[in-house]
């Protein structure tokens, strides 16, 4: 193999067993036979968070939470329950918090809207500080300002000459 083929070979390997690192972390044993209620089972741990990562999905994380959390489904699914019946268990059990997109109540209301008050709050900080800006420029610009205020007349006069005003 040329040398200048090397990096782009280990590229492509690279390429090839990162995607199944990022795989789910589902193993063989926990798969359900029927593969609708697989496929249900699947669904549903896409919307559960992982609560030891809290930034994976049930789906995704290979902790041992994430485990008992998947099995919890597919038992639930297994046994009859709807999807519905599921989400609704295991919110029960574990709170709106295992939910990767939790709904808007009042125990959430902070989360949804923290991110438009920040918004509004730098908004309100950049106006006021324009604001001041203008104030202190405007107040340069006048002849009572305490800029000019400091000079004397005839300091006053030269700095107009120069100026061509």
């Amino acid at each position: 193999m040329k040398r200048h083929h090397v990096p782009i070979f280990m590229l492509l390997v690279l390429g090839f067993l990162l995607p199944a690192n990022l795989a789910y972390a589902v193993s063989p044993d926990e798969k359900l036979a029927d593969p609708k209620l697989e496929h249900r089972a699947r669904e549903i741990s896409a919307g559960l968070r992982c609560l030891v990562c809290q930034n994976q999905s049930i789906d995704d994380s290979k902790a041992g939470l994430a485990k008992d959390l998947r099995l919890l489904v597919r038992e639930r699914l297994v046994k009859g329950d709807s999807d519905e019946q599921v989400m609704e268990f295991v919110v029960a059990r574990y709170g709106d918090f295992v939910l990767l997109k939790p709904p808007f109540n009042l125990y959430t209301m902070m989360l949804w809207l923290a991110p438009l008050l920040l918004l509004l709050a730098g908004i309100v900080m950049i106006r006021r500080f324009n604001a001041d800006a203008l104030k202190k420029l405007a107040a340069e610009e006048r002849e009572d300002s305490p800029i000019k205020a400091g000079l004397s007349d005839a300091e006053q006069a030269r700095l107009k000459k120069l100026l061509g005003e």
